[in-house]
């Protein structure tokens, strides 16, 4: 008798329209969760839209991109190791257009470019032979107030048919056209820097450095020798990007995607990997709400390399920028082809690189020390903290950035004047903290977190030792 009156108040239970609607509204809320679990969406971090690059990305145009692809294409190989005495053909043509085509866009701005090649040679390590190989780099300088802080922003010219079998990589003679890889990427740095130079000809707080390496394909030897430079030289580098393989749209099982993008940088947040990866995802939330910006908090694809890694494993922050459908029957082949390019979509990656670059160079740089003490004595009982920074110069005032440790960006933004020691009220214990800096014209600089461990510690007034 319980059980036949147990399940008749189950029945009427289950059609009852209150418990219906509550029943139809959890399903519905655990169906968007698990539909959004592979996507979060991105938040502008209190970043302010600039009209100037709005403007300037405007002027990005997908006819220039595909004519300069279609140049580097014509040169019909671009290994390292071709040719460099022809003028039509080869690696040593293809760096001399591409110089050109820079000193033409720094004549157009009055000469606020500084164009040059970085050279040198290094044993090429992957090859049996081990042959030395002449290295010229093709770097646009747009100088700024503070000539030894520098953001990079990258690609390879230089391409190969590694892929084919017995001998393909070293094979200097058959057409290697990199059409995508890397001829996509190379373009758009190109393009970038045409446009900046055109809108900003007086520059920003740090320098840029737009440069097209050689020597990816033998193993990131371009931008190994640049990075080894800037380290030589003192320079200070905020932040290195490198554009690799950046114009396919399709993939090999015919899905499309021509709205997003990939952004490899590494989990260290003593290196700041993760705050340039949500600095990217952010700016582009701004200024291409439409064109996703994916983060992937790893270097780079499983078992692939690219020229940010250099400069990662010289301890600055490091990003690529890769199209978010990959076609592995076209890279390292001849099948590399311009036709499967699609140059709107290079636009849009060119316009993220110009407005990510810009915004990073017109900022001051990030405070590159931090500390905290517990706020034992005070009314919070221990429940705030200190956060104290190293000042930044040209800072006109600073933010504290908020986010629970698995949160995969920050949402709480708390405003601090023009200080360096601020009493914030959060446990420390459960958060993550980043400090930026503001610059006058309303440019934020990278984060730095609190308590990274093997990030620069910066003095406390007292020390006191931590309770276990």
């Amino acid at each position: 008798g319980r059980k036949k009156a147990e399940r008749r108040r189950q029945q009427a239970a289950n059609t009852n329209p209150s418990t219906m609607r509550r029943t139809s509204l959890l399903a519905a809320a655990l169906v968007a969760a698990f539909s959004s679990a592979g996507a979060q969406a991105p938040s502008t971090l209190g970043l302010q839209k600039d009209p100037r690059i709005v403007a300037a990305m405007a002027d990005v145009s997908p006819a220039r991109l595909r004519a300069s692809d279609s140049m580097l294409v014509a040169f019909g190989t671009r290994n390292t190791l071709s040719d460099t005495l022809s003028s039509t053909r080869g690696i040593g043509a293809a760096r001399r257009w591409i110089h050109a085509q820079l000193i033409q866009a720094s004549k157009d701005c009055g000469g606020c470019l500084k164009v040059e090649y970085d050279t040198g040679s290094a044993v090429v390590g992957r090859s049996a032979a081990r042959p030395t190989v002449h290295l010229a780099n093709v770097v646009a300088w747009l100088p700024g107030r503070d000539t030894m802080r520098v953001v990079v922003i990258g690609g390879h010219y230089d391409s190969c048919i590694c892929s084919v079998p017995n001998g393909g990589s070293f094979d200097t003679i058959a057409d290697a056209p990199g059409a995508d890889d890397d001829g996509s990427g190379t373009v758009a740095v190109m393009e970038a820097a045409r446009v900046v130079a055109k809108h900003f000809p007086r520059g920003f707080d740090a320098t840029i450095a737009f440069i097209l390496y050689t020597g990816e394909e033998q193993g990131l030897l371009g931008s190994t020798q640049f990075a080894e430079r800037l380290k030589r030289e003192g320079k200070r580098v905020t932040a290195a990007f490198t554009d690799d393989i950046v114009g396919n749209i399709t993939a090999e099982d015919g899905r499309v995607d021509s709205m997003s993008v990939r952004a490899f940088a590494v989990d260290s947040l003593a290196l700041g990997g993760p705050e340039l990866a949500r600095y990217v995802w952010a700016t582009g939330a701004v200024y291409q709400p439409n064109f996703e910006v994916i983060p992937i908090l790893r270097l780079d694809r499983l078992g692939r390399g690219g020229d940010h890694r250099p400069f990662h494993e010289r301890g600055a922050p490091a990003l690529r920028f890769t199209e978010r459908l990959e076609n592995y029957k076209r890279q390292h082949l001849p099948t590399d082809a311009l036709n499967d390019v699609n140059f709107p979509y290079v636009a849009r990656v060119t316009r993220l690189n110009l407005a990510t670059v810009v915004s990073l160079a017109a900022a001051p740089a990030r405070p590159d020390s931090t500390n905290y003490a517990r706020d034992s004595r005070g009314a919070s009982g221990g429940q705030s903290f200190t956060i104290r920074w190293s000042a930044v110069p040209n800072a006109t005032g600073y933010e504290l950035l908020v986010r629970r440790t698995t949160a995969p960006t920050y949402t709480r933004i708390v405003p601090t004047g023009n200080v360096t020691e601020f009493l914030l009220d959060e446990q420390l214990d459960d958060v993550w903290v980043g400090v930026r800096a503001i610059g006058a014209d309303g440019h934020r600089s990278l984060t730095t977190v609190v308590g990274a461990a093997g990030s620069p510690r910066r003095q406390n007034p007292q020390q006191r030792r931590p309770q276990e």
